[in-house]
């Protein structure tokens, strides 16, 4: 993965300028350029060396009145099913580009790259090729708050090449061993063998992991079997440092158990004298079920090995630290001990999450967000190139950047013994949630002593209505309110007028049962409601989280087109002199 493609090269350009600009900037390479017409080729020596040439050359850096373009060089028969991402703003939410990739494809990682610039760059793998093309030109230089995405393809070595999966041609014998679980053997290729475990330790400790001259990590990782990365030039100046370790469940632990040994003695030798918790970091999506109903999992693996365990608070998360901080504090044992117990918890999440997703893909096969409307134009990190209808209440031709989504409210019933899963310890939970989401989040008191729902008040933005109830279906399924292979199923109630009540149940009840095919959702109009005292009645919709958001943002796009006729009629028709609205017309 470290041989670069230069693009947009001069006809004048010649080996000495690409050699020049790369001395020039500090980038090493390996090796003479390849100089084409139009474009080149170069190795580097490792993938830093590589991410730092795109990163700093390409779209910026001109030579000849060109600018240059640089990216990884991908074989065709490797351009298969990953993808690298460049260039994402550095504060944009996990959900929200989770949301984007999700347009395209079942997306079956994605992994955060470290690289010396301000903005975040991603590797994402999805399940088809088709569905990687799709990203691709989709994606590539599209807006995202201001900032052009780069797209390029990335090496992908369990790509199988496109044909029949034989051995080979005839008389010819396929090189070396099949992989394990490569598309040869009839299996979906592993994204990864295992979770990696990953620490944090006290910056002074670094130079004693490592050793003179690397010859302790060497040690570290020749005896336990394993790959260890020590992130020195991550969060220049931070109090600590993040180690990654890749290897067995044992492989892992044996690691570990020998970094915290050589920092206990590191600390005995320099007088250091302050305790030294083993902190593992977890990404959040696995966090809610380590910590059970409760709190119930994370006090037993509390119990069963002495230790006292503390998690960060969800606020912290951004997109460069998705992750958790797990403090573990305890004896060396302990410690060892209650990180097995965290790791294994961790990793049946992540199984069950590949499992659900595998599922997930081929419940709704080709869901566009975007293209069925689930996300309106004008919000945070969706650019024009990415949603194609309207906002609720937009106006037609509405260009990004103009105005901001109107609010809506959503009732959302939820289980009356959730309510202290979703309110949290003192409140903190709800607290996070309606700052995480930018939404105004209540619980209505109950209806009665034997009340067996809680209707959950939602205020905010279409995006932040997204965010607020995917939450409240996780975290239900986090708290095992529903079975470990139930899918959270939950009622929302939306307040519509009462004279467009009719356009949601259509002519004959048409368009509530063209949106109830659509969208999988239970879409009910209550018969002789009562108007409120804003003239309005409810509009029921129940199912599974994508189908609520489906059924919502149609609703909502209903009304927009309704609220946009009345506006036409309005500027058609004079004002009546005692300042009276006009009648709606009929539609013929």
């Amino acid at each position: 993965m470290n041989k670069l493609y230069i693009g947009n090269v001069s006809a004048e350009a010649s080996e000495e300028d690409l050699e020049s600009i790369f001395k020039q900037w500090k980038i090493p390479h390996s090796g003479s350029f390849l100089v084409k017409t139009g474009y080149a080729f170069v190795d580097c020596p490792d993938e830093k060396a590589a991410m730092r040439a795109i990163d700093v050359l390409s779209g910026k850096v001109e030579l000849h009145g060109q600018v240059l373009e640089v990216e990884h060089s991908v074989p065709k028969r490797q351009r298969s099913c990953k993808l690298q991402i460049r260039n994402i703003p550095p504060h944009m939410q996990w959900e929200v580009l989770d949301g984007m990739l999700a347009q395209y494809g079942a997306v079956e990682s994605c992994e955060q790259v470290n690289t010396e610039t301000e903005t975040a760059v991603v590797n994402v793998r999805y399940a088809t090729r088709d569905q990687t093309r799709l990203a691709m030109e989709k994606l590539n230089g599209s807006m995202m708050e201001n900032y052009a995405l780069k797209v390029s393809y990335i090496p992908d070595e369990t790509a199988a090449p496109e044909g029949p999966p034989t051995g080979g041609r005839r008389n010819f014998n396929a090189r070396g061993p099949p992989r394990s679980g490569s598309p040869g053997l009839g299996a979906r290729p592993k994204v990864q063998s295992d979770i990696p475990l990953r620490v944090l330790v006290p910056t002074q400790f670094v130079g004693a992991i490592i050793g003179k001259e690397g010859a302790t990590i060497r040690n570290i990782t020749k005896q336990t079997h394993s790959k260890i990365d020590i992130h020195r030039k991550e969060n220049a100046g931070a109090a600590e440092k993040p180690i990654t370790i890749h290897s067995t469940p044992e492989g892992c632990s044996n690691a570990c158990r020998t970094i915290m040994d050589i920092m206990q003695k590191e600390a005995v030798d320099t007088k250091f004298t302050e305790e030294i918790p083993l902190k593992i970091l977890a990404h959040n999506n696995f966090v809610g079920r380590l910590i059970g109903k409760e709190g119930r999992n994370l006090k037993k693996i509390e119990q069963d090995t002495g230790t006292k365990i503390t998690i960060s608070p969800l606020q912290d998360l951004t997109l460069y630290n998705p992750e958790r901080t797990i403090t573990i504090k305890g004896s060396i044992d302990a410690c060892s001990r209650a990180e097995e117990e965290v790791m294994k918890k961790i990793r049946e999440s992540y199984e069950s999450d590949m499992a659900a997703m595998n599922l997930q893909s081929n419940l709704i096969p080709g869901l566009n967000l975007n293209a069925l409307g689930l996300f309106p134009s004008g919000a945070p990190g969706m650019g024009p190139s990415m949603a194609s209808v309207p906002p609720p209440g937009a106006h037609g031709g509405c260009s990004y950047g103009q105005g901001q989504p109107e609010s809506e409210t959503v009732h959302l019933f939820i289980p009356a013994l959730a309510v202290g899963a979703i309110i949290g310890k003192q409140g903190q939970h709800i607290k996070q949630l309606s700052h995480f989401a930018g939404a105004s989040i209540k619980i209505a008191p109950a209806e009665g002593m034997d009340a067996k729902q809680r209707m959950v008040i939602i205020v905010g933005p279409p995006e932040a209505q997204f965010k607020a109830q995917c939450r409240i279906f996780g975290k239900l399924k986090e708290e095992n309110f529903f079975g470990p292979k139930e899918e959270v199923k939950l009622e929302a109630h939306i307040k519509v007028p009462s004279f467009a009540a009719g356009r949601v149940i259509g002519k004959g009840g048409k368009t509530v049962n063209e949106l109830q095919n659509l969208t999988c959702a239970e879409v009910v109009v209550p018969r002789d409601q009562t108007p409120d005292e804003n003239d309005q009645v409810i509009v029921k919709i129940s199912g599974h989280f994508f189908a609520c958001q489906l059924a919502q943002r149609k609703i909502q796009e209903i009304l927009a087109q309704v609220r946009r006729q009345q506006q036409q009629q309005q500027q058609q028709q004079p004002k009546s002199p005692s300042g009276a609205q006009p009648p709606m017309q009929r539609r013929k």
